[in-house]
C-alpha cells in the first residue's frame, strides 16, 4: 500500500486546525474542529473537509471513513458570521455559497466508493444534519438531535436536503421537518430511518469506529460498487437498474477480493480482503 498522504495521528489537515484527521487500520477519521461555534462551517473548514475526503478517495490505504465532530455538537450548519456582509455592502449570493461549500462535500461523500460512517455526537442542524444523512451508515448518541433550521431564517434545505430527505422518510415527513423546523430527537430519527442506530454518548466513538474498522476489513471494491448502484437507483427505472447491476457484478467478479472470497469459502477460512 502507498504511504498515507495525511498525518497518521490527530493532526490538522490545514494550519488552522479546522479539521483533524487520524489514520488507523484502514480508517481515516475526520473530525470537524470548531467546537466554540458548534462546528459550524466557514469556507476554510468546508475546504478542509473536502480536501480530507479527496485524500480518502485517492489513497488506497484508506478503506473506510469516519466523520464526527469535536465537542458537544456534530455541526450547527453554516456559520452565519461568515456570510454576513460588511456594513454598506450587498448580501452575498447564497447560491454561490452552496455551490462553493456544500455541493462539493455532498458530492464527495456520495461518490466516494468507500464506506463513510458518521458519528453524530450532538446537535446536527441545517447543513450539518444533511451531511450526516448523506453518509452511508450514521450512528447517533442518545443526546443527538437533528433540525432543518433553514426555514427559521427564510431559506430552503440545501446540502442535498431536498433530495435525500424525501427518499429516506417520504414526502410528508420531509415536508414537516423542513417547513416547520422542529427538532427531531435521535430516537425518532432512528425510528424514521434517518440514522442506523442510537447509542449512549459514552460508547458512540467506540461503536462508530468499530463499524468503520469492520468495513475497512471487507471487500472495498464491492462496497464501492454497491454504493454506485444505490446512487444510480435514485434515478433509474427497473430495467436500467437491472442492466447496471449486471455491469457492476461483472466488475466485482473481476476483483481480487472476489477471488479471495471464493478461495476462503472453499477452504473454509475467513477471507483476507485487500480492498482490490
Amino acid at each position: 500500500m502507498n504511504p498515507p498522504k495525511y498525518p497518521s495521528t490527530d493532526q490538522p489537515i490545514n494550519e488552522m486546525d479546522l479539521i483533524l484527521t487520524a489514520a488507523s487500520e484502514g480508517v481515516l477519521a475526520i473530525t470537524l474542529n470548531r467546537p466554540d461555534v458548534l462546528n459550524s462551517f466557514n469556507l476554510a473548514m468546508a475546504n478542509a473537509l473536502l480536501a480530507a475526503l479527496r485524500v480518502a478517495a485517492d489513497d488506497p490505504s484508506v478503506r473506510a471513513v469516519l466523520l464526527t465532530g469535536n465537542g458537544r455538537a456534530f455541526c450547527a450548519g453554516q456559520d452565519l458570521a461568515d456570510v454576513l456582509p460588511a456594513d454598506g455592502r450587498p448580501m452575498p449570493d447564497l447560491g454561490d455559497v452552496v455551490r462553493r461549500q456544500y455541493n462539493p462535500i455532498i458530492h464527495a461523500i456520495r461518490t466516494l466508493e468507500k464506506p463513510v460512517v458518521c458519528a453524530v455526537n450532538g446537535v446536527a442542524a441545517g447543513a450539518g444534519a444533511n451531511i450526516a444523512f448523506s453518509c452511508d451508515i450514521t450512528v447517533a448518541s442518545e443526546e443527538a438531535s437533528f433540525i432543518q433550521s433553514f426555514v427559521k431564517i427564510g431559506l430552503i434545505p440545501d446540502s442535498g436536503g431536498t433530495f435525500i430527505l424525501p427518499r429516506l422518510i417520504g414526502l410528508q415527513r420531509a415536508a414537516a421537518l423542513t417547513m416547520l423546523g422542529d427538532k427531531l430527537d435521535a430516537g425518532r430519527a432512528k425510528e424514521w430511518g434517518l440514522v442506523f442506530d442510537v447509542v449512549p454518548r459514552a460508547v458512540l466513538a467506540d461503536v462508530a469506529m468499530g463499524i468503520a474498522k469492520r468495513l475497512a476489513d471487507m471487500p472495498t471494491r464491492a462496497i464501492g460498487l454497491t454504493k454506485r448502484g444505490f446512487n444510480a437507483g435514485f434515478a433509474n427505472d427497473l430495467d436500467t437498474q437491472l442492466a447496471l447491476e449486471e455491469e457492476l457484478q461483472r466488475e466485482a467478479g473481476r476483483s481480487a477480493d472476489y477471488a479471495e472470497g471464493v478461495r476462503a469459502f472453499v477452504e473454509k477460512r475467513k477471507p483476507s480482503f485487500q480492498g482490490r
